[in-house]
Formats: C-alpha cells, sequence, structure tokens
C-alpha cells in the first residue's frame, strides 16, 4: 500500500480510501465489518462516511452505515488505525427526514457532528466534509453553471467560524468540500485567509475515464492551493467494469438504483465499450485499467473505492498494482477527446 499525508496536515493516509455507502443497505452489518477488516488487512487506513448514507437511504434506515462503523470501531478497537472522514448533508436534496432545514448553520453543523460522533462510537472526526453546496450549482448530472442561484446567502465565513470552534473543542480534525466548483473552493480559501480561520484541506468529486471534468479549471486551482482530491466513483458506479454493456443485472446498482442515470446515457455506453476494447487489447479488465487510470494521475491524493462484496473489494485493490504503460495512456486520451467526458 502506498500512501500519502492529507495537505496542509500530519495526517498519513492511504492512497486507496473504503467507501462505505453500501453498508447498511447493500452490505450487512457483518458484511460491513468484514469488509473493513480485509481493508485494513491489506494497509488501507483511510475511511470515507456520510451521516445520509446508506445510499438509497430513507428515514428507516439514515446513519446506519456510520453505525456500523461505530459498532467495528469498537468491537476491533482500532480507532487509531484509520483516519476517518464523514459529512454533512446540504439542502436540496429532498431528505428532511436528516434535519429540517437542511443547511449549514451554526446549529445544524453542530447537531450533525454529534450525531456522527455518537454514531461512529468516537471523540473526533478526522475529516469532516460538507456533502454539497448550500447554494444550487452543477451536480449530479450537470455539467456548467447557467442559472445563479439567487436565493443563495454567502455563509462561508460562518461556516468556517463553526468549524473553527468544533476544531477547538476537539471534535474535528481537518475539513473538506464535496461536490465542489471553482468558485465554492474559492470562497472557502479566500475566508480562511482572510480572517485566520480553517483552512480546507480536500474536494471530494466524481473523477473517471467517464468524468473527467475535475481537469477543468478545478485541477490547477486545487493543485496550487495544496487541495487534495478525493475521486470518487472511479468506476463511474460499476459502468466502467463493463457489466451493464449487455444490460442491468439484478441486484446491480444501477438496476436497484434507476434514478442515478448519470452514467447511462448513450455516449456513456460508447466510451465504456472503447475502453472495454483497449483494456483487453492489451490484458487487462476494464475495471483494472480504469482504477489504474485514475490513480496514475498525479492530482489524485486518493482513490474512493466501494463494493458489495468481498471479491469485488480484493479485485479492485489488486488493480492499483497496475502500472498503465505510456502507449495504453495515449490510447485513452485518443478515446477522451472522442467521447468527452460523456458522465456529467
Amino acid at each position: 500500500m502506498k500512501y500519502t499525508t492529507l495537505p496542509n496536515t500530519s495526517l498519513k493516509i492511504s492512497t486507496i480510501c473504503l467507501g462505505t455507502m453500501t453498508f447498511g443497505n447493500q452490505n450487512t452489518e457483518a458484511e460491513a465489518h468484514s469488509q473493513l477488516d480485509y481493508a485494513i488487512e491489506r494497509g488501507i487506513n483511510f475511511i470515507d462516511t456520510a451521516e445520509m448514507y446508506p445510499i438509497g437511504g430513507n428515514a428507516q434506515i439514515f446513519g446506519s452505515t456510520e453505525r456500523h462503523i461505530g459498532s467495528w470501531i469498537k468491537k476491533s478497537g482500532k480507532r487509531d488505525a484509520i483516519v476517518l472522514a464523514t459529512k454533512i448533508a446540504g439542502p436540496n436534496r429532498g431528505m428532511e427526514y436528516i434535519r429540517n432545514p437542511l443547511d449549514f448553520s451554526k446549529k445544524s453543523i453542530t447537531e450533525a457532528v454529534e450525531l456522527s460522533l455518537k454514531n461512529l462510537q468516537t471523540d473526533t472526526i478526522d475529516l469532516y466534509q460538507m456533502h454539497w453546496p448550500e447554494r444550487v450549482m452543477n451536480m449530479f448530472g450537470k455539467r456548467g453553471v447557467q442559472q445563479i442561484d439567487e436565493k443563495w446567502t454567502d455563509s462561508v465565513c460562518d461556516v468556517l467560524t463553526t468549524f473553527e470552534g468544533l476544531i477547538k473543542e476537539g471534535k474535528i480534525k481537518h475539513i473538506g468540500v464535496s461536490n465542489e466548483n471553482p468558485f465554492g473552493v474559492m470562497r472557502f480559501l479566500q475566508e480562511s485567509e482572510r480572517h485566520n480561520l480553517p483552512r480546507i484541506v480536500s474536494i471530494q468529486n466524481p473523477y473517471s475515464l467517464l468524468n473527467r471534468l475535475f481537469e477543468v479549471g478545478l485541477s490547477e486551482m486545487c493543485i496550487r492551493e495544496n487541495v487534495g482530491l478525493m475521486a470518487y466513483s472511479p468506476l463511474g458506479f460499476g459502468f466502467l467494469t463493463g457489466k451493464y454493456l449487455s444490460g442491468f443485472p439484478e441486484k446491480s446498482r444501477l438496476k436497484t438504483f434507476p434514478n442515478f442515470i448519470r452514467y447511462s446515457n448513450e455516449n456513456c455506453f460508447k466510451a465504456t465499450r472503447l475502453y472495454k476494447d483497449l483494456a483487453e487489447s492489451n490484458g487487462m479488465k476494464l475495471s483494472q485499467m480504469a482504477l489504474a487510470f485514475v490513480n496514475q494521475q498525479s492530482l489524485v491524493m486518493s482513490t474512493i473505492i466501494g463494493a458489495t462484496s468481498l471479491e469485488q473489494l480484493k479485485e479492485n485493490i489488486n488493480a492499483f498494482d497496475t502500472i498503465l504503460s505510456p502507449e495504453v495512456l495515449m490510447e485513452i486520451e485518443k478515446i477522451q477527446e472522442m467521447i468527452p467526458n460523456p458522465a456529467p
């Protein structure tokens, strides 16, 4: 396993991060514990979750992902062996069962942190992230901003001040953003510098062969400002395994959650077929090449992988041993030029 340092911190993190959004819905508590045990065994020490998980959640199973991780921490006694990241849910997502209102007010942030600490059975959260912005902007199926959210009131300074208080209390250590664009990153960096407030150290955004939009605008900003990319959906919701090219298998993620349509347009199918042919002509599985590609990008701090079975998890972790040749990388760029970023 390779490791790096979470930017502007002393925390050593694995370049593979275990994503956990299936725990509590697609995976039982016992299966979650098995995945955590195996990940630690393989050298992964970076665990990412969120208060809204599991995916496909509702009021009945809300928070069960964090609770499964918490019961593992209590049982294993390995809290000090992991760097633990979680997220607060923002507004505009129809999840009022989490709290109402869903915002980043001091009250909401404080309540969210307290509940996550309780669920995770820990005294501190190493990386606390905003799952998506308070303002309405381009995320989950949209490529750009064409209409400004006039209802949004810029509260970045207040949000950072709240986080400062929680850091002083020892309840969180560092903060990050997720599903953000350059404007949001800029505002958090501006306010932290102007008022000597906590600085964001990470951004969690999609990045894969089907979605390289991070390279447009965000990459230079984050590299120059030392904000580390946690790349999520490196397999495009399983699309880059190739399993959806002939239909949606029962119990697969896109069959289970048909509303997640960002990877299922015609161009995603076309690009995936080309990437699959390229991988197989070079003696690789498509998923192996897709994960190796993300891992090989210098702008990626850590790649988040998740699985519904131990076999999938093992295969995904093994893919990170693959080094793509310059020739394969060149062919990947040709496909990207033909069908750029088909997944918005």
